[in-house]
């Protein structure tokens, strides 16, 4: 059975929606709508990709290795140039091993013979031999004193050699200056007779900085002797 309705109204039985509820009713799907048709089709986020940034790699350059410490140099050694010994002290000082002394200042091997025989020639080497002649005693057999006389052709100007010791008729030994160095004094030198006929007419001279006889031989003319000779008396 339907409801009873009054005259003009809605059927009874049934309460009458104020006018509040009869303006929300039509707006909220009006809304729903509005708001659907404004957002645009609906996307899925991506998700956020952190991407680190590189590494900042700073080469930081190694101190250069320390240097050694180095030492300061040694002090030089003070080399006290020896005197020019006597013939007298060589002959005191008896055998004795080469050795090279140096003097206070460069010799030449004539003022050095002429000091050491005191035998009184002057000029190069290889001109006392003949000086000699008349003046002082010239012989081909050493003794101890006598200068043994090595021609120009061996030495270029020639060289002169004091014998301090006669080992044999064919081995002395001498002292002399400016043998194949700058000026300095050999001692103690060994010299060697190796002619054919034992005379002295050539000779093999030791070398010191290398202990050994030299390759060459040198001709020579033999020894003066210090004593004054009976012609010059």
């Amino acid at each position: 059975m339907p409801p009873a309705t009054g005259p003009g109204g809605p059927p009874r039985g049934r309460s009458r929606p104020g006018a509040a509820a009869l303006w929300r009713r039509p707006l909220l799907p009006g809304l729903c709508v509005a708001m659907t048709a404004c957002s645009g089709p609906t996307q899925t986020p991506e998700p956020y990709a952190y991407v680190a940034a590189p590494a900042l790699s700073i080469e930081i350059p190694a101190a250069p290795p320390a240097a050694p410490a180095v030492p300061p140099p040694p002090a030089p050694a003070l080399r006290t140039p020896a005197p020019a010994p006597t013939l007298a002290a060589l002959r005191r000082a008896g055998p004795a091993p080469p050795r090279i002394v140096k003097p206070p200042r460069p010799l030449q091997c004539v003022p050095y013979a002429r000091r050491l025989s005191g035998i009184g020639i002057r000029g190069d080497a290889w001109t006392w031999w003949r000086q000699a002649s008349g003046r002082y005693k010239r012989s081909r057999r050493p003794a101890i004193g006598a200068v043994l006389v090595i021609s120009r052709a061996g030495r270029g100007l020639g060289h002169l050699a004091v014998v301090v010791r006669v080992v044999s008729d064919r081995e002395i030994v001498v002292s002399h200056a400016n043998w194949l160095n700058r000026g300095l004094i050999h001692e103690n030198a060994p010299v060697k007779d190796v002619s054919l006929w034992g005379n002295w007419s050539k000779v093999k001279v030791w070398y010191t900085p290398g202990a050994h006889y030299g390759g060459r031989t040198y001709p020579a003319h033999g020894f003066i002797h210090p004593a004054v000779s009976a012609a010059a008396r």
